[in-house]
């Protein structure tokens, strides 16, 4: 099986897959669509609300509670 491109479109939110071997970008509603970017499948996400996920704590106090 070959590589795939997947394209979305911006108004309806509609997606497709073509090859990637094949040229041109589909229509949708009257427009072009757009390359949607693939994330790794394995990869881990590097925010904040991934970060310590192994670990059991509280959120960091941001000052907003007044007990400062």
């Amino acid at each position: 099986m070959g590589e795939k491109k997947a394209y979305e479109c911006h108004k309806c939110g509609r997606r497709v897959e073509i090859d990637a071997d094949e040229r041109g970008v589909p229509e949708c509603c009257g427009a072009l669509m757009t390359l949607v970017d693939r994330l790794p499948a394995c990869g881990l996400s590097s925010t904040a609300e991934h970060s310590r996920s192994f670990e059991d704590e509280e959120p960091c106090d941001d000052g907003r509670g007044g007990n400062l």
